[in-house]
């Protein structure tokens, strides 16, 4: 079987979107299994995941996101996914509306297109809904309600983290110089930490100003990647919870930046960036 294919990326984090409205992507080869041979950077086309354009059956919303990493596992929700989900949309025509309601697995996200002069997208600014702080929910296991600095210990070293969900787990860590941790070791280990009972994303944030975070993080079932969208909201989050910024603040990562703003009237995280096509084509499958 052959189908087209459309390759972005939101900030280096990349993706292959299929559109699978007809159901028959589905029906010939199982998405997990697709997500792995298409991911692959030297037999396939190369992505941290795939994204599953999937027709919504109910009123609430317009259209049905779906995320597999490249390892197969699915994502509940992935914010810079959402952003290269959104342009896609709009620019092809499959939805007209520039503020649309989509369904994840992660509930419902509002994701807003913004165009330029040539009626394309130059941003798209996502109402991630509302950060989930309680441990239950995340989930982390924990005496505490919340995990707010809280110590994880890994190998004998011990780790404060701050437990945050977007729709996916995420143990957030301040650190003096991003550039000095082992991501890939530090964060494979405390993916898979049996606190974790669903794994989780994890960010090492380094406070480079005011209104202004350093991210590196290590993604649950992909691993080192250059964005995370939902885990710079997470950070945000976080960051404000210890009193290190504002409701307000850049989010640098090594793909690009993001603009996070916690809107405390609404408790909703708002997160804006860019998305950008690489390229298109047909493979078989």
């Amino acid at each position: 079987m052959k189908i087209d294919f459309i390759k972005m990326q939101g900030l280096g984090n990349d993706f292959i979107i299929l559109d699978d409205r007809d159901g028959k992507i589905r029906l010939h080869k199982s998405y997990p299994r697709l997500a792995r041979k298409l991911c692959s950077r030297h037999f396939g086309i190369g992505a941290d995941g795939i994204i599953l354009i999937i027709e919504s059956r109910d009123s609430d919303h317009d259209i049905k996101f779906r995320i597999y990493n490249s390892d197969g596992s699915q994502a509940q929700m992935c914010g810079n996914g959402m952003r290269c989900f959104a342009k896609i949309l709009y620019e092809r025509k499959i939805i007209f509306k520039k503020k649309i309601r989509v369904d994840t697995k992660a509930g419902t996200v509002i994701p807003e297109v913004f165009l330029d002069d040539n009626l394309l997208v130059r941003k798209v600014r996502v109402d991630m809904g509302e950060p989930v702080l309680f441990c239950r929910d995340i989930p982390f296991k924990s005496q505490n309600k919340k995990a707010i600095k809280e110590c994880l210990t890994v190998k004998g070293k011990k780790y404060h983290i701050t437990a945050v969900s977007m729709g996916n787990p995420h143990a957030v860590i301040f650190v003096d110089d991003v550039e000095k941790v082992d991501v890939k070791e530090i964060g494979r280990l405390i993916e898979n930490h049996e606190r974790f009972p669903e794994k989780t994303n994890v960010e090492f944030i380094e406070v480079a100003g005011k209104d202004k975070l350093k991210m590196k993080v290590w993604e649950r079932g992909a691993g080192v990647t250059l964005a995370c969208g939902t885990g710079a909201c997470a950070s945000m989050v976080a960051a404000c919870l210890t009193g290190r910024v504002s409701e307000k603040a850049v989010v640098c990562l090594d793909g690009g930046d993001l603009d996070i703003f916690w809107d405390k009237d609404t408790n909703h995280v708002f997160k804006t960036g860019p998305a950008t096509l690489v390229f298109e084509g047909h493979v078989r499958i």
